[in-house]
């Protein structure tokens, strides 16, 4: 379940229902926890979704890759290869 922190000020559950159902619509994920700052009319919104996973993706070779496992045995050469510029 969604942990809530209400920090400044007190929010009737309702609204507090409202803001977990917006992060679901507009970031189609389940949020982790939210931080909900009162400031007297205003509210600030942090989300916490948790942890990400993504693959690194290069350019290598002309080919955007992640990994080379499916590279075959003529192309694993030209990446052992080729000139490493340095950044």
């Amino acid at each position: 379940m969604c942990e809530v922190r209400v920090t400044g000020g007190t929010l009737p559950q309702e609204e507090i229902n409202a803001y977990i159902d917006r992060a679901r619509e507009k970031y189609r994920r389940e949020p982790r926890a939210i931080d909900i700052a009162v400031d007297g009319d205003f509210v600030e919104l942090r989300y916490d979704f948790g942890h990400v996973p993504f693959d690194r993706i290069r350019r290598i070779t002309g080919y955007l890759v992640g990994t080379l496992d499916r590279f075959n045995d003529a192309k694993r050469c030209e990446e052992h290869d080729r000139v490493k510029h340095a950044v």
